[in-house]
């Protein structure tokens, strides 16, 4: 199949590897701009392009998909499919209306659950024991598409969002190569989504970070899990920001005050939460290293009966 890639991060390396593999015929590869990153704000091309020139696929970074150049440079490709995965930019209607077995997006939650930007953080965030990858027909709406193929998977009790964006972005791209033969012999399924089971999962921002000492510890527990590598689940002790790398929860039938350290020791920080305390095990505090309470002890001390977060 004659196929245009759209993808940028890390995410969508698998499903462009899948399709290498497949020996399809990728005719072009789509992907946000290089973008200035780290300290030294050096340049950094983005994973997808990385990975695309490593195979000497022919690469296109425009600004805008809306680019009247842009729209005919894709028409003369002739592709057959349109492939989708995390790239950044809408597809216009005149780009949707293109390739003749249509555009198809490998998205990370079992549709119509989890629209949007941030599906794999939130279905942690908001404590879902199971998500998937759902790869669909795209249309102008944001991820309401007809669905193809479904792969559901079980969420970790203590698995962050970083361990399993890596898991689904393996299964994207099995499932994407699955999706791809379907429509190739002509037998893909093609599912509606229902809107009143939809849920919206929007961008992450860095204010979303910041726990509220008053919700129960499972599900600030959920947040941290949800907010690594980023934006990080953090509080404050005695005016310094620390993050929390990993936690646990301990059922306590006492009530205790929230954000207040009721009890430390060698290995770990027990917090009042609005029900239950939430066990720091591995902490990070501004300008230093990410340590497992027990080595963060050794040369620091953290106090009982102080409360965390902003008085």
């Amino acid at each position: 199949m004659r196929i245009v890639f759209m993808g940028t991060p890390d995410f969508a390396v698998p499903s462009l590897e899948a399709l290498v593999k497949e020996e399809h015929h990728i005719v072009g590869v789509f992907t946000q701009p290089d973008r200035p990153k780290g300290r030294g704000k050096k340049l950094t091309m983005p994973p997808v392009k990385e990975k695309a020139l490593e195979n000497h696929l022919e690469v296109f970074q425009p600004n805008s998909l809306k680019d009247i150049g842009v729209v005919e440079a894709i028409k003369e490709m002739c592709p057959d499919v349109i492939v989708v995965v995390a790239y950044g930019q809408i597809l216009t209607k005149e780009i949707l209306q293109i390739p003749a077995l249509g555009c198809i997006n490998v998205h990370a939650s079992l549709l119509p659950k989890y629209r949007g930007a941030g599906p794999i953080q939130w279905a942690i965030i908001h404590g879902e024991k199971t998500t998937g990858i759902t790869t669909m027909y795209m249309e102008e709406g944001l991820d309401t598409g007809d669905m193809i193929l479904k792969e559901e998977v079980p969420i970790g009790e203590d698995e962050t969002a970083g361990e399993l964006h890596d898991r689904l972005a393996l299964i994207g791209g099995r499932l994407l190569k699955e999706t791809l033969l379907q429509i190739e012999r002509g037998n893909a399924p093609r599912e509606k989504q229902k809107e009143e089971l939809s849920t919206y999962a929007p961008m992450l921002t860095k204010e979303l970070g910041e726990i509220q000492w008053h919700k129960t510890a499972g599900e600030i527990h959920n947040l941290i899990r949800g907010t690594i590598p980023w934006p990080m689940a953090y509080t404050t002790y005695l005016g310094k920001i620390m993050k929390i790398w990993k936690s646990s929860v301990e059922v306590s039938n006492a009530s205790h005050q929230p954000g207040k350290i009721i009890e430390v020791k060698k290995d770990k920080i027990y917090v009042g939460t609005g029900k239950n305390l939430l066990v720091i095990e591995e902490l990070q505090f501004s300008g230093g290293k990410r340590l497992a309470v027990k080595d963060f002890l050794v040369g620091n001390t953290i106090e009982k009966n102080i409360l965390l977060g902003k008085e």
